[in-house]
């Protein structure tokens, strides 16, 4: 097998608290994750040189990509004498909370394990995702899972079924800047975390979109205020709750009905190009 083709699916958080900072100044985090179907197709081709190449405009294809460094660690751990054309086709919307660059790597790491017969398991291969990211071990998971620590350690949870509307507005949020500003003794709302899993657990996705907080909108929304304007239109359109995912800044809306879903799409695509209906899904990478 000369090359292989992974699908690279993106993900949200049900839920986002940040309950404390690391010396080193990692921040603590308590969150639900969830793998949804959009996804970026990775193909990894063994190759004379290490090159990646994406469809997406605004992707480094240097070694600052997580894939470049992905194919790079597995080739030094493994003493692999070939290199690596890594070709993405995006789909996921970039630098938008949905953790593209991390999945991408994590179909790196699944995708030369399976061209070279490795048999790594599943622990084997979140071990080594870890080294590109704290992200990364969640998409040999998938599915819905507890992130605990640095979002490194996961429990898997109950699996959930919804129809989600996506929404990527065209602006760029910092990461570091969403952290930097992020005041832990100013925070009103944290999200009731273990009440949320109850939710997961009993498949009650009304109680549990109703539920949904993320700590960080508190940063980001002061500065987008099309965040919330996003939010309000999935609301009015019969989201039964609507959020930010990750650091932003992405907005996902959860609907019971798959019509409704359809319908804020349409509204949203009125001004927002980056609009997807989706569904969770039960897997990673």
């Amino acid at each position: 097998m000369e090359s292989i083709i992974i699908d690279s699916p993106a993900k949200i958080n049900l839920s986002l608290d940040v309950i404390g900072k690391r010396e080193d100044g990692y921040h603590l985090l308590e969150m639900i994750m969830q793998t949804i179907s959009l996804y970026d197709k990775v193909k990894i081709s063994k190759s004379s040189e290490m090159m990646v190449t994406c469809s997406a405009q605004g992707v480094p294809c240097d070694k600052s990509n997580i894939a470049y460094r992905a194919a790079e660690l597995m080739k030094s751990r493994f003493n692999i004498g070939d290199n690596f054309k890594i070709e993405i086709e995006k789909n996921i919307p970039v630098a938008a909370g949905l953790a593209g660059g991390s999945t991408n790597g994590a179909a790196v790491i699944k995708g030369i394990n399976e061209l070279y017969s490795l048999n790594l398991s599943k622990d084997d291969m979140m071990e080594i995702g870890l080294k590109l990211g704290a992200d990364v071990p969640f998409f040999f998971e998938g599915g819905t899972c507890l992130a605990e620590g640095i979002g490194e350690r996961l429990t898997k949870l109950s699996d959930i079924s919804c129809s989600l509307v996506v929404a990527k507005p065209p602006i760029f949020v910092s990461t570091k800047y969403v952290y930097q500003n992020l005041k832990l003794d100013e925070i009103v709302v944290h999200p009731n975390t273990k009440r949320l899993i109850e939710y997961i657990k009993e498949n009650n996705i009304r109680y549990l979109a109703d539920s949904m907080v993320n700590v960080l909108e508190s940063v980001t929304i002061k500065e987008y205020p099309v965040i919330q304007e996003i939010k309000n239109i999935m609301l009015e359109f019969g989201a039964l709750g609507s959020m930010m995912s990750g650091s932003g800044p992405s907005v996902f809306g959860i609907f019971e009905d798959i019509k409704d879903a359809q319908k804020c799409h349409n509204r949203l695509r009125d001004y927002i190009k980056e609009v997807y209906v989706v569904s969770t899904i039960n897997k990673g990478v």
